[in-house]
Formats: structure tokens, sequence, C-alpha cells
């Protein structure tokens, strides 16, 4: 079955080459939004609900570009507000690529929101969401690897792949508990 995510409005899609390794700068993006009341609860504060699909979205951004594929979403990272977006404020979601798998790729969030009145910059939270690409049979598939260009995107793939693996041993611990 055909997938929605490749409309005939648009020219044909073409999979990213698996062999050929992509850099964090190539698919980082940036996405941002003015707030506006529907965004809000009556104190005039943003709604997290608003925020987090917003990181969805623009996070899904990047892991589409580096694999050229749809992507679902695996799994959402700690996500702890530290400051509240009001009405009026634009909202600055950062992403980059972080550590990519055989099919799943972990791409860095950093929320901003900045006051127009005053040029304020807030941070608001940071997560990482986790991606799967799907084929055209909505099956996983793999994706290019990740290359990195500077000892800090380095240590930054290496960090996200210990955590990685730490996960996937509590998950397997937690499985053979409920079993």
């Amino acid at each position: 079955m055909q997938s929605p995510f490749w409309n005939v409005n648009r020219p044909a899609a073409v999979p990213a080459d698996i062999n050929v390794p992509k850099t964090a700068a190539e698919t980082a993006s940036t996405t941002s939004r003015l707030m506006e009341v529907l965004d809000s609860n009556n104190h005039g504060n943003v709604h997290g609900g608003v925020i987090m699909r917003m990181v969805d979205e623009s996070a899904a951004i990047v892991a589409i570009k580096h694999s050229r594929r749809p992507v679902v979403t695996k799994r959402i990272d700690q996500f702890t507000f530290i400051a509240p977006a009001y009405i009026g404020d634009v909202v600055h979601i950062h992403c980059q690529m972080n550590y990519v798998g055989r099919t799943s790729m972990e791409v860095g969030v950093e929320v901003m929101a900045e006051s127009l009145g005053t040029g304020e910059l807030r941070r608001i939270c940071s997560s990482q969401v986790v991606y799967v690409a799907l084929d055209e049979n909505r099956q996983p598939t793999p994706v290019p690897p990740l290359q990195a260009t500077t000892p800090e995107e380095h240590n930054r793939i290496q960090r996200a792949k210990a955590k990685r693996d730490r996960i996937l041993q509590l998950e397997k611990e937690l499985d053979a508990e409920f079993k």
C-alpha cells in the first residue's frame, strides 16, 4: 500500500542512500510560531500539549530530512517544562540529529520562547524524540548513518548511543519481569 506521505501533488520522493552518511548540520531545523489565544489556557500560558505537538512535528522534519522516508514517533524522552510561554511569544523549536541506529533516529530538541516586546529569550524545555523510518509497506527500514563533524557532535552521538543501550536493557528487564 502506498503511503499517504507521498502525495501526487509533489515530485516523487527519493529515499536517502543508506550508504552515504549525513551530518547533523545537513538536516537540522528550526521552527518558529507566534503563540495565539487558541494556544493558551485562561491564564495566558501556552498549553504544554501545544508545545509537545510542535516539538513532535518539528523533530519529525529532521528525521524525514535524514531518511527521506515517512517516520513514526517511537518515544519522547524526558519532557520537563522549566518556564512558560505566553500569548504573543514566538516559540522557537531547534532540532538536530543526535543519534542514528539501523532504522531509528534520535532528534535533540531545545525549545525557546521569545518575548517580541522585550527581545527576552527563555528556555522552555528540551527533549529527545526517537523516530523509526518506514518503507512503502509501513515497515521499519534502514536509514543513512550519522557522521560527526566535530568532537562535540562525536560526544553527543556517543552519549545518545549509551542512553539508547540503557533504555533497551531496561525494556528487556521490564519485559522479563512482566512475563
